[in-house]
């Protein structure tokens, strides 16, 4: 008697990001090839479940000509949402889930996709392997995760454009960035972009210290322009005149800081602010984003042909794990840490990020 063929699905949720059209390539090609499975892609996340419907996958469905283009092909094919009180739903995704005959499935997700859909594999007994994706890098347990890397090289370069009007204008350049609860990106792409000033939800700033910061830029170096990194959940400072401290401002941070720059200026200074907004989330995914998204793909077809189950693929010092994912829903979200050694190599740099530690980008000589 022939044995039926197992049937893996595979959703997208939350919010879209280079890289995830890499890990269904994966899935696709390593369940199919190695295993002999049948793939569906399951439309618009929990969505498709709750309407019953799923997407036949092949290894060359949509290859033009020979060109596979899910390899370099930014957002998702399938479809993504992140909103609705999925939970609530659970009968539906559940009758869902049994109508289209799913064996098991993969879900590809940041820190509140991922607990939703654990909390749905355990109420309804689905084998169920998570992989990690979120522009904002804020997963536990994970030292890399899919959508990252491409969104850091977009912002670089965003911050190397905006460095050349900047300098052309003598202008101080407020660039904010995604991330509500965690400052990675603005961390990372404030680096390697060349940032004076990276603030982040994290720790804590004053605006005294960062006009003192661009006052010396100025008047010691010569500087005249300068390039202000802020994340979005980036709090008010400690010493604002007229908003709570550690509040989120209601115009936006990027406005907030505009405002508080040239009120506490002790020269004229033209000061403009630039979103970068969804811009972060598009494009075509990195190199690194590919690669990782590639493995991730592969062990996570292999854990559910070993039949492990409530597990996230991790990327761990250089090779793909497996992690239980009620461990890395406990400990998310993962934060900056304001010692952390990319934070001690900005304050080293002579880039202002914010207390605890007092800051002193440039020692003057004692006759100054």
């Amino acid at each position: 008697m022939t044995k039926p063929q197992k049937k893996l699905g595979i959703l997208t949720s939350g919010g879209d990001c280079p890289g995830l059209n890499s890990v269904i390539r994966a899935v696709i090609n390593h369940a199919v090839l190695t295993y002999g499975w049948q793939v569906l892609g399951i439309p618009y996340a929990t969505q498709g479940l709750l309407d019953q419907k799923a997407i036949p996958l092949s290894i060359h469905g949509l290859d033009l000509r020979g060109i596979d283009p899910l390899i370099n092909m930014g957002g998702t094919i399938l479809g993504t949402i992140n909103r609705g009180d999925t939970l609530a739903h659970f009968d539906q995704i559940q009758a869902g889930y049994q109508a289209l005959g799913l064996d098991a499935l993969i879900g590809i997700g940041g820190d509140g996709s991922l607990a939703i859909l654990n909390h749905l594999a355990n109420q309804g007994s689905w084998q169920f392997i998570g992989v990690p994706k979120t522009i904002d890098n804020d997963i536990a347990l994970t030292e890399r995760v899919v959508g990252f890397d491409t969104a850091v090289n977009t912002i670089t370069d965003a911050l190397n454009r905006l460095t050349f009007t900047a300098s052309s204008h003598d202008r101080v350049m407020i660039v904010e960035v995604m991330g509500r609860e965690a400052g990675h990106l603005a961390l990372h792409a404030g680096i390697a972009g060349g940032a004076d000033v990276i603030l982040m939800p994290e720790i804590p700033y004053a605006i005294q210290d960062v006009c003192r910061h661009l006052t010396e830029l100025r008047d010691r170096w010569g500087r005249r322009f300068a390039i202000i990194v802020v994340a979005e959940g980036a709090k008010t400072a400690t010493d604002s005149h007229d908003q709570q401290p550690d509040q989120r401002p209601s115009c936006g941070i990027g406005q907030y800081l505009a405002s508080e720059i040239i009120s506490c200026s002790a020269y004229p200074v033209d000061v403009r602010v630039s979103m970068l907004g969804h811009i972060q989330r598009g494009g075509i995914p990195s190199a690194l984003d590919r690669l990782i998204a590639t493995a991730f793909g592969k062990v996570a077809v292999d854990l559910i042909a070993q039949g492990q189950s409530k597990q996230m693929v991790a990327w761990q010092s250089g090779q793909v794990v497996a992690v239980p994912l009620e461990a890395v829903i406990a400990a998310n979200p993962l934060l900056v840490t304001p010692d952390s050694q990319l934070v001690q190599t900005a304050r080293a740099l002579g880039i202002y990020v914010g207390s605890p530690a007092h800051f002193s980008p440039i020692v003057l000589d004692k006759e100054e």
